[in-house]
C-alpha cells in the first residue's frame, strides 16, 4: 500500500496550515517517503490506520544502522511525529502510534557526520607535492566516495579497480563481495597515485604488489596508520569534531540519503545485509546504483 496520497496531503497541510519553509517542508517529505520506502522493502503492507510503534521503531532503527547521524534521525523522528499528528486531527487514524515512539536505544556511540564543506577542507588540506599526500588525498577521496570501512580501503586491490566503467569489488565482511560506484574526482585522484607515485616505487613486497595503497616499504597500510591519516587531516583543516574513517562511511550514507537517494541503494553499496535478513539484495543493478551515486553523491553531481 502506497502512502504517497497522505504524504500530499501532508505537503499541503505543512505549507497551508502550518507555514513551515520550503526546505522544512522537503526534508519532511523525503523523510516520509523513506519511511514508504522501508515498509515496501520489508513487504508490510500497512496502511497509516494499521501501523504500529513497532514497525515505526524498526524504521528508526534502520536508520541508524544504515549510518545516519543523530541530527538526521531526529529529523526523521519529528516528521514522524509531525506526520501522525496531522492524519489524527484530519480523521485518518484514531490512535496515535507515534504517542510512545522513541529514537532508538544505541548500544555504541554513533560517530560523528562532517558537512560536505568541511569534507572539502579536508580534502584540500593535503600538500599534492609529495608522495604520501597524493597517496593520502587518493585514500581519503575513496573513502567518502564509496563509503567504505577502514579495512575495506587498506585491502582495496588493483585488480578490482574498474575506474574506466566507474566500478570498484570491495571485499568485506565475511569475504562477501559487492561492487560499488566510484566517481570521478576519486577514480581521478587514485589514477594520479598509481601513475605519478605508485608506479615508481621499487621496494614492493612481493605478496603485496596488489594492494592499491602502499606505505613507504612497500607493504599495505595498517587500520591504525589510516587512522593517524585522517586524524592529521582534520587537524590540518581545523575540524573540531572527533573525525576518524568511519566517519566518511556515516557521511557518505547522510550524503547521500539527505539528497534523496534510494535507501535500498545506499544499503547496497554499505554492504549492510544484517539490516534485512532475508537476502533480498543478492542481485545488484550496477547501472541504477552508478546513477544513484551520480545524481546524489554530494563529489559527483554538477554543483552551482
Amino acid at each position: 500500500m502506497s502512502w504517497r496520497p497522505y504524504i500530499k496531503g501532508f505537503k499541503a497541510y505543512l505549507l497551508l496550515e502550518r507555514s513551515l519553509a520550503d526546505n522544512t517542508i522537503e526534508a519532511y517529505q523525503r523523510d516520509l517517503y523513506k519511511l514508504d520506502e522501508f515498509l515496501q522493502l520489508r513487504e508490510y503492507k500497512l496502511g497509516p490506520a494499521e501501523i504500529g510503534t513497532t514497525q515505526l521503531s524498526e524504521f528508526i532503527f534502520w536508520l541508524n544502522e544504515l549510518g545516519l547521524g543523530a541530527r538526521t534521525q531526529a529529523r526523521v523522528l519529528s516528521a514522524i511525529k509531525t506526520f501522525f499528528k496531522y492524519l489524527l486531527t484530519e480523521d485518518i487514524i484514531v490512535d496515535d502510534p507515534t504517542e510512545l515512539l522513541d529514537g532508538p536505544r544505541l548500544s555504541r556511540k554513533i560517530p560523528e557526520v562532517m558537512s560536505y564543506d568541511e569534507i572539502q577542507a579536508m580534502l584540500h588540506s593535503i600538500d599534492l607535492s609529495t608522495d604520501h599526500g597524493v597517496r593520502n588525498r587518493a585514500m581519503l577521496e575513496t573513502l567518502y566516495a564509496c563509503g567504505l570501512r577502514v579495512s575495506e580501503l587498506t585491502d582495496l586491490r588493483l585488480s578490482n579497480l574498474f575506474l574506466d566503467i566507474g566500478f570498484i569489488k570491495v571485499i568485506g565482511k565475511g569475504d562477501k563481495e559487492r561492487i560499488v560506484p566510484i566517481g570521478e574526482e576519486a577514480a581521478k585522484h587514485i589514477n594520479l597515485y598509481i601513475e605519478g607515485v605508485r608506479r615508481r616505487m621499487t621496494n614492493i613486497h612481493k605478496d603485496f604488489e596488489n594492494y592499491l595503497f602502499l606505505n613507504r616499504r612497500g607493504k599495505s597500510l595498517s587500520r591504525v596508520m589510516v587512522f593517524m591519516i585522517v586524524k592529521e587531516c582534520a587537524e590540518a583543516a581545523g575540524i573540531q569534531k572527533n573525525v576518524s574513517p568511519h566517519t566518511f562511511r556515516h557521511s557518505f550514507a547522510t550524503h547521500l540519503i539527505e539528497g534523496g537517494a534510494d535507501l535500498k541503494a545506499v544499503q547496497d553499496m554499505l554492504g549492510h545485509e544484517s539490516i534485512i535478513t532475508t537476502e533480498i539484495y543478492t542481485h545488484l543493478d550496477t547501472d541504477y546504483l552508478r546513477e544513484t551515486v551520480m545524481q546524489f553523491h554530494p563529489r559527483s553531481r554538477k554543483r552551482g
